[in-house]
């Protein structure tokens, strides 16, 4: 793997990279700390939390793939070229083993915690089988022949497509109840800020490296970020505007805010 060309750009690399580390990292918080204090999770969309930790574990054994293991880098150098930088940054794989942990703490809190009406739905039941199934087959294939930068490819691919579809069941029951409340606001800001520096990091490598190869050589990477900052704007938008908190606060808001305050 190539090395650095200028130090500025490394350490600003290195902030960013850390920089979106801790805000992701610290944006679990607000929710799990809500869910705590209402006992409740009564607008969170379960759907989301299930998908979001099944894509959690696929990033973390695609990143920590591709960062830890020589033959996997080896067969990364291949195809786009041994003088490329491993897209993969330590900050990456620290993300991945907390945000594992603090997903399933988050599925853990709904199985215990007061959920309304709300159940899984079929359709996350079948996208999560589906998932599971072609994992296994996908592995299979891999074991006889040794292609392990294609299979943590595939792991990839599906991580961000379950990126773009676990936020809709949030975003379609926000609109369905007119409300954000159970939904913290102080987990999308943070989610929204973490998706911009890490944007940003790529976009030093590419610089020091005078090339764009890590942005398609670590698609999935980029299209988390672009897909978070996206559909955060969403999230921002209908609590601010669409749906607003009314001037005399509900418990469940004051409560959020608080959440927030405290992380």
């Amino acid at each position: 793997m190539a090395s650095w060309h200028s130090v500025p750009i490394h350490v600003a690399y290195e902030v960013l990279g850390w920089s979106a580390f801790f805000s992701w990292s610290i944006s679990f918080y607000p929710q799990v700390i809500l869910n705590y204090r209402r006992k409740s999770v009564v607008g969170l969309n379960i759907d989301y939390a299930v998908l979001d930790m099944v894509k959690e574990i696929l990033y973390m054994i695609y990143s920590a793939s591709l960062y830890y293991s020589p033959a996997v880098q080896k067969q990364y150098g291949n195809k786009y070229g041994q003088t490329q930088m491993n897209p993969v940054a330590l900050n990456d794989i620290a993300f991945a083993a907390h945000a594992v942990l603090l997903s399933s703490f988050l599925v853990y809190q709904i199985s215990i915690y007061d959920r309304g009406n709300q159940k899984l739905s079929k359709m996350a039941i079948g996208l999560t089988t589906i998932v599971f199934l072609t994992s296994t087959v996908c592995v299979c294939i891999s074991l006889s022949h040794h292609h392990w930068l294609w299979l943590i490819s595939i792991f990839n691919v599906i991580q961000v497509a379950l990126t773009i579809i676990k936020y809709i069941p949030q975003a379609a029951m926000n609109f369905m109840r007119k409300s954000t409340e159970g939904w913290s606001i102080g987990l999308v800001l943070l989610d929204f800020f973490g998706g911009v520096t890490n944007f940003l990091q790529m976009i030093m490598q590419s610089v020091d490296q005078g090339s764009w190869k890590n942005f398609y050589g670590n698609i999935g990477k980029l299209l988390v970020a672009v897909v978070s900052i996206l559909f955060d704007i969403i999230f921002i938008c209908q609590h601010y505007c669409l749906y607003p908190p009314k001037d005399n606060m509900s418990k469940d808001q004051q409560l959020s805010e608080n959440a927030m305050n405290e992380v």
